[in-house]
């Protein structure tokens, strides 16, 4: 292992207790005892109006949510460029054409100010990344939504713990999805939720997780029997995952508070180093509250990016860029012949980030490690 990884998965006290407790129950399939207590739990901590339904990642909690919202061949669905491919390949699954939208130059978030100018009478959705953890400006996308009859899906994989407003994301859409992901700031691995805040599509989303049967139903016993009765797949979390997921959803201000003395740290010590190489920080708007999910710089062009990301390797300090614009994939470009110029924003982004290490159990001497290496760097 370096000397600082990108990124480690935080550990609990009890995350070894409660995974071996489901072991021993034999109870380790999903919907056990530590899964109820994870939902319950997750449920009070986003959203007492909302619905939780643990899934085995984000991306099926995407696909789930595409399948409720009937999403068919000819729709279309606004997602942002910059982003991971899961927030657009659950909806193109399903037949549904995505339209790129770029991002703004500060949150590197959707921008507000153009989805209006991409919705056609196709469009169904719009997908809202909550990128690093700072919230979209949900006001406007949300009126945007009702003015148009369209949802809002959030997207809240960095997001959890998050506000807007003093609204919790992953509260504000009519349907949101959680990570669980090693890289995340609550992990148990793999794994991820479902969040209904519109109470009428919990039914349909039980069965779409119990692989198109009411299955759950039948263990509550209001049938005596259960069948294939709709669409679905495998989307339910084991409880072996669920206990670990757990014992980190009840550390979660320990974690969120060490993520967040890391971040502080690094906003304040690289301000003016990032300034003489004309690269920026992190823009949070006062209004947002942040999840620390991570630290990037955006440097002034690809050539000094590159080249810092091999002088921390040579101090053993992994840091990495981020996604590739979706909008000049592969994938996109053979099969929708997308321009290079689509996402002017999202392109420069993505060839000029910078993530430094981040991660709960990061200690000074690491930390203090990576800022002596980042003050050395001369452009």
């Amino acid at each position: 292992m370096p000397k600082v990884p990108f990124s480690f998965a935080a550990r609990t006290p009890d995350d070894l207790k409660y995974v071996s407790t489901s072991i021993s129950s034999g109870q380790v399939s999903g919907d056990g005892p530590f899964t109820k207590k994870a939902q319950s739990l997750l449920q009070e901590q986003i959203s007492d109006s909302g619905k939780v339904l643990l899934t085995t990642s984000c991306t099926h909690a995407l696909e789930m949510a595409a399948i409720l919202l009937d999403i068919c061949p000819g729709d279309e669905v606004i997602v942002p460029s910059f982003t991971f491919v899961s927030s657009a390949l659950a909806f193109h699954m399903r037949g549904a054409r995505i339209i790129f939208a770029d991002v703004k130059e500060d949150t590197l978030n959707i921008d507000e100010t153009i989805v209006e100018g991409l919705i056609t009478s196709r469009t169904r959705v719009i997908v809202a990344v909550h990128y690093g953890g700072v919230a979209c400006e949900m006001d406007r996308l949300m009126a945007i939504a009702k003015k148009n009859n369209l949802t809002i899906v959030e997207d809240n994989a960095h997001g959890l713990y998050g506000q807007y407003k003093g609204q919790s994301l992953g509260s504000i859409g009519s349907i949101a999805t959680q990570s669980f992901h090693g890289s995340k700031n609550i992990s148990c691995g793999e794994g991820g939720a479902l969040i209904l805040n519109d109470p009428s599509l919990y039914s349909r989303a039980e069965v779409l997780r119990e692989k198109g049967t009411n299955r759950s139903r039948f263990i509550r016993g209001q049938v005596d029997k259960y069948t294939w009765v709709d669409k679905g797949s495998s989307y339910v979390m084991s409880d072996i995952l669920a206990g670990l997921l757990y014992s980190q959803l009840t550390y979660a201000e320990q974690i969120q508070n060490a993520r967040r003395n890391v971040w502080e740290v690094y906003n304040k010590e690289l301000n003016s180093w990032a300034k003489g190489l004309g690269a920026s920080l992190p823009s949070v708007p006062n209004y947002c509250k942040q999840t620390y999910h991570l630290f990037y710089l955006l440097f002034p062009h690809n050539i000094l990016r590159n080249k810092f990301i091999d002088f921390l390797a040579i101090h053993d300090i992994v840091a990495t860029s981020h996604y590739q614009p979706l909008h000049s994939s592969d994938f996109v470009i053979k099969s929708e012949g997308a321009s290079l110029d689509y996402c002017p924003v999202t392109t420069r982004v993505s060839e000029c980030i910078v993530r430094l290490p981040l991660f709960s159990a990061m200690s000074d001497i690491q930390l203090d490690h990576v800022l002596q290496a980042v003050h050395k760097f001369k452009s």
